[in-house]
């Protein structure tokens, strides 16, 4: 019996809706977090995730969640940048 590749692996995660080309992303992100609005909720995202501090007796669960945390919030500020030069370009 073969395997339906459509629900083998990442794939059946995706939701079949077409990605948006990266600028396109990345300006939408640009877009979204310029407003002021915008500026204090990524403000309150560096400030609560990025400058999160944790004890050096933080166990590995804490500190693996910490770390995906901080990959999010960076992530966004990665995009806004690069929406920020598509934009100038």
């Amino acid at each position: 019996m073969a395997r339906d590749r459509e629900t083998v692996g990442w794939s059946a995660f995706e939701t079949g809706r077409p990605k948006p080309p990266p600028h396109e992303l990345a300006e939408a992100f640009a877009s979204c977090f310029s407003s002021p609005a915008g500026m204090l909720v990524m403000d309150h995202l560096r400030r609560t995730f990025l400058s999160r501090r944790v004890p050096p007796t933080a166990c590995d669960a804490v500190l693996r969640h910490v770390e995906g945390q901080r990959s999010v919030v960076a992530h966004i500020q990665s995009l806004i940048e690069q929406g920020l030069i598509v934009r100038r370009s």
